[in-house]
């Protein structure tokens, strides 16, 4: 099983915990929770040691973690995933189970993930209204990241996973190339 695989595994995990019903963890909250611990982590080389090295027992990576959750006020959810994947040596995959953890709450929430690049800045109505028209087009609610791209003349292109909706001026040029290609 690749490194991915099993940090999705993990994050789905986490994610079906977070979002049933009753469940005393908001997801947004887990997920600030394992930022701020990750983020402890990366800043001590000596921490990062002490929870990796094999030499070290699970029982004191479980009492290091218990001190760091106390003092980031955790979660008994987040303290006892973190316990699971120190549990399973899986804690040097934190970043990449976080990413995949925000992706899957995104997907059980009803939100698609839109990069959109456009020849020049959005303005607030422009982000709005391209917005709306991809939650019509996907039926889910949006969260999207926006770029300048100066490759384009004018426009905006939109991904949402691997469906790429090319609403730009060199999108449309290409369209009636290969329209008018077709007719000869």
């Amino acid at each position: 099983m690749t490194l991915s695989a099993v940090a999705s595994r993990y994050a789905h995990a986490l994610a079906d915990v977070v979002t049933a019903s009753g469940s005393p963890l908001r997801a947004q909250d887990a997920l600030v929770q394992l930022r701020n611990f990750d983020s402890t982590l990366r800043s001590s080389l000596e921490l990062q040691n002490v929870l990796t090295t094999p030499a070290v027992p699970a029982s004191r990576k479980r009492l290091v973690i218990g001190r760091i959750g106390a003092i980031l006020e955790l979660s008994r959810i987040t303290l006892n995933f973190l316990y699971v994947l120190v549990d399973h040596r899986r804690i040097t995959s934190l970043p990449e189970i976080i990413h995949s953890f925000d992706l899957a709450v995104d997907e059980r929430l009803g939100y698609a993930r839109a990069e959109v690049s456009s020849a020049t800045e959005l303005t607030e109505s422009q982000r709005t209204a391209l917005r709306s028209q991809l939650e019509r087009l996907t039926g889910k609610r949006i969260r999207a990241r926006y770029a300048v791209d100066d490759a384009l003349i004018g426009g905006v292109v939109a991904r949402i996973g691997s469906t790429v909706y090319d609403g730009s001026v060199r999108g449309e040029l290409q369209s009636l190339e290969r329209l008018l290609g077709a007719e000869s």
